[in-house]
């Protein structure tokens, strides 16, 4: 049986940037002017008042310094702390199609694959732009591709997900070549008036190509050893923006959109993913310490420090476990795939690493990856 491989990765970053100065700026600004506006209230002691945030804060907090994101003018309107996209007609590409179409092509061009030879596109992320037609579907017309395609969502685990799945449609010979595509508008689901998360998300699109190693053009691949995917329900990250929120008029839109009980998430979360790569590699017969990488969600610095370090019972190396989250900031499911892209050509023949997801469900997703050589026929 052929070996399925990641022959491909592409990244599609967005050309805006807004650093956590910037952030800090607009949020306090609004801020200040809520107080202001609702100073009355306060001193009757009828509501709260807004406290501000800092550089400080959200640096110790989440290890994050800037992000990337489709509009900034939008975001650090604090009349408005959302982005602003101009509506795109039914004869125009999507943002998302557009995205994943850039990202697609950096894969595919590293993969040395045209077309002809992908017989489907995944698009798996944690927020579509529309319920249809699928965005999938849109992309693979895009790119020339002939067969199927469909999106999935299961939030910051969507990428690790849809590998598996296409591992999966390879395996049982449904494809030979499949796209899988995350393109994550992060921001336009974020509540940028929360003090507790306005810092968190920012935009990307990721792009990994899957095949058969005997269909395989490029010469330094990466084996799909195994994959493995665990969900437990949990609401601690929650969001409730969908097509039912026009039906429900009680609470405010901010109320819908992304919210998280940070420290819970972080208790429970650390621990699940911990014992879930151990366990996935025990099934392999590899040792943590066989790592030579370990790509993983890039949610929370302080949280990916302890998974490593409980993981291997010591301290642990930028080397060992890179980070993208202080450029990128959480971008959800293609938080892990960012590093993967960035930081595995050093690897040496026969180098294991693992591209871990978790995050919302509770999902949690596991792609164990090793360097190989594929002689070119």
């Amino acid at each position: 049986m052929a070996r399925i491989v990641i022959s491909g990765s592409g990244v599609y970053t967005p050309p805006l940037c807004i650093s956590n100065k910037e952030l800090v700026d607009s949020f306090n600004t609004y801020v200040h002017n809520f107080n202001a506006e609702h100073d009355a209230d306060i001193a009757a002691g009828v509501c709260e008042p807004l406290q501000q945030s800092s550089v400080e804060f959200i640096e110790k907090a989440s290890g994050i310094k800037s992000r990337y994101v489709i509009d900034r003018d939008g975001i650090l309107d604090p009349e408005r702390m959302c982005p602003s996209l101009p509506e795109r007609g039914r004869d125009q590409s999507s943002i998302q199609c557009d995205m994943s179409v850039a990202a697609a092509r950096q894969a595919m061009e590293q993969a040395s694959k045209n077309a002809a030879d992908i017989d489907a596109v995944i698009v798996s992320c944690s927020n579509m732009e529309r319920p249809y037609p699928a965005i999938a579907v849109e992309v693979q017309e895009a790119l020339g591709i002939e067969g199927f395609a469909f999106d999935m969502n299961i939030a910051c685990s969507s990428a690790t997900f849809a590998i598996q799945t296409a591992v999966d449609s390879i395996f049982r010979g449904n494809a030979r070549a499949i796209l899988v595509i995350n393109p994550e508008i992060c921001s336009a689901h974020l509540n940028f008036r929360d003090r507790d998360s306005h810092f968190i998300f920012g935009d990307v699109c990721t792009a990994v190509l899957l095949e058969r190693e005997d269909c395989c053009s490029a010469a330094n691949v990466f084996e799909v050893v195994g994959t493995k995917l665990s969900t437990t329900y949990s609401t601690n990250i929650y969001n409730g923006f969908g097509f039912l929120n026009r039906t429900m008029r009680e609470k405010p839109e901010a109320a819908k959109l992304f919210r998280q009980e940070g420290r819970k998430v972080f208790k429970e979360v650390v621990p699940m993913a911990t014992e879930f790569i151990r366990s996935h590699l025990a099934e392999h017969g590899i040792a943590p310490d066989d790592l030579r990488r370990v790509w993983l969600h890039q949610a929370n610095l302080n949280m990916n420090q302890l998974i490593c370090r409980k993981l291997l019972g010591r301290e642990i190396s930028e080397d060992l476990t890179p980070t993208i989250l202080d450029t990128y900031a959480n971008t959800a499911s293609a938080g892990s795939i960012i590093c993967y892209h960035k930081y595995h050509e050093d690897l040496k023949d026969q180098d294991l690493g693992i591209i871990c997801s978790f995050g919302a469900g509770y999902s949690v997703g596991n792609v164990i990856v090793r360097r190989i050589t594929v002689e070119k026929k």
